[in-house]
């Protein structure tokens, strides 16, 4: 009887202790709705909600701006301008089925003219967004006074998942990098960029990017343990042809009578991205991280599944350091498709209709481990450079799976050489290359040059060595 009575009370306590829980999980778990604006904006900086916007359709114009609707939240030395900044930790804000469209008006709307422009930054830890349809309405022509971008990701262990972002609004918008990029321009240009990763562990998941801005679609800067996965980017294309039609008009490149930045008349046979690259790694750059400010390079950054349609190039990760790791990802119809200097690519897709389907920077990257599958493409080919892929540096292996029955023999597998890129185009870069283990079971044909050496594999397509101790063998494709 003493042994059931303790046996009792402690399914009792047991009861109680799961009841707290359950209390407990309720009230954690509890969903706030909110219907406005107004009514989300307090929440943004609170630690351990669960938000949820309204479902419909919300418009932010100029004249909420100058209105003083949205608070200029400025952060990290003045430098930007934010119209939703969430600071807080630990919570969850439900943006399914909203679409949030930013007049491009909005762009130019703050008094401060040397701050930047973000639609969207997180700086607290541990936050999730998800299902936000936002999209800038308006001219592509309608520039930031300065610079912005969509979205930002500062903080910790944050997600962004489901997002779709239509970015608009640059100037000039029509010329890719022609006319300048960097501190260096031919034409004076105020960039607008999609989706920008730094701090520590950050997650962008399953976003779309439709992109229609001079700007990078996603880029990573200060970004350490950065992942990207299942992100859909879309571009637009321009041939440098078509950019000739201008002449005599009195458009902003014929105003500089087509002299580009890099030194001489825009190329013909060209074809370019208007915005900049789809999936971009860089070597410096800031974030906050619990408040703090740091300033860093981008490091151990990994993409899965994505797929990058017509920008500058899929992915670039060459001026990343530590573990970079690109996996699932295709990339159609950009400039080059895969660039990452050191590191694995890993059953991954790419095309060679508007230039190679891989790169090397620099003759110093080493130690690259590539899996790409070739891919066909509708139309015919405008690869000015002429390249289906340039490897140059050392010790690297690389493995080209065929997915086209008939390569374009125009195109070239180069081992060492010249990258003639339309902005390469003046420079001698006689770019060496050695130790490379090449199995190319495509049909492009594998060109050595003359200052490639000790490169050894196999080739389906014709071999040309103009090496020095170089054993590729010829061999026959097996059906």
């Amino acid at each position: 009887m003493k042994q059931y009575k303790t046996l009792s009370i402690i399914n009792l306590k047991q009861l109680l202790a799961l009841f707290v829980v359950i209390m407990f999980n309720s009230v954690v778990c509890s969903q706030t709705v909110v219907h406005s604006f107004n009514e989300l904006l307090p929440y943004l900086d609170d630690d351990n909600v669960q938000v949820k916007l309204k479902p419909g359709n919300y418009t932010i114009t100029a004249k909420d701006i100058q209105d003083g609707n949205f608070t200029s939240a400025t952060v990290v030395k003045n430098r930007a301008n934010v119209l939703f900044l969430f600071s807080g930790n630990n919570s969850v804000y439900d943006f399914t089925d909203v679409i949030i469209s930013v007049e491009t008006a909005v762009l130019s709307a703050f008094e401060s003219k040397n701050t930047e422009l973000y639609e969207i930054q997180i700086i607290g830890n541990k936050n999730v967004l998800k299902n936000l349809t936002i999209a800038d309405v308006g001219s592509v022509n309608d520039a930031p006074t300065r610079r912005a971008t969509n979205i930002v990701m500062d903080g910790a262990s944050n997600r962004i998942e489901g997002f779709h972002i239509t970015t608009k609004g640059s100037y000039p918008y029509g010329y890719g990098e022609a006319f300048g990029k960097g501190g260096k321009s031919v034409i004076n240009h105020r960039k607008h960029s999609s989706f920008l990763v730094r701090g520590y562990k950050n997650h962008a998941k399953n976003c779309t990017i439709i992109h229609r801005s001079y700007g990078h679609a996603m880029f990573m800067q200060a970004a350490d343990w950065p992942i990207i996965e299942g992100c859909y980017i879309e571009g637009t294309m321009r041939s440098t042809d078509d950019m000739w039609t201008e002449k005599g008009t009195g458009s902003d490149a014929d105003k500089v009578n087509f002299k580009t930045v890099f030194g001489y008349a825009l190329p013909k046979g060209y074809m370019m991205c208007l915005g900049e690259e789809g999936i971009r790694a860089y070597n410096g750059g800031e974030t906050i991280i619990d408040g703090k400010e740091y300033r860093r390079g981008t490091s151990n950054p990994t993409i899965i599944n994505c797929t990058i349609k017509n920008m500058r190039a899929g992915v670039t990760l060459t001026h990343a350091t530590g573990k970079k790791y690109v996996s699932g990802t295709t990339a159609i119809g950009c400039q080059r498709g895969f660039c990452i200097g050191t590191g694995d690519i890993v059953d991954c897709y790419a095309d060679t209709q508007h230039g190679p389907a891989l790169g090397v920077d620099y003759p110093s990257d080493q130690g690259m481990n590539a899996e790409i599958t070739l891919l066909p493409y509708q139309g015919d080919s405008y690869n000015g450079g002429g390249h289906a892929a340039i490897v140059t540096g050392s010790n690297h292996k690389i493995i080209f799976h065929n997915a086209l029955p008939n390569a374009d023999q125009n195109l070239k597998i180069n081992i060492g050489g010249d990258n003639k890129t339309v902005g390469l185009l003046n420079k001698d870069e006689n770019y060496s290359a050695s130790n490379i283990i090449l199995h190319n079971f495509t049909n492009y044909p594998v060109v050595l040059d003359d200052n490639s050496k000790n490169c050894t594999g196999v080739s389906v397509g014709e071999i040309t060595d103009e090496g020095e101790n170089n054993h590729i063998l010829k061999i026959v494709e097996l059906n």
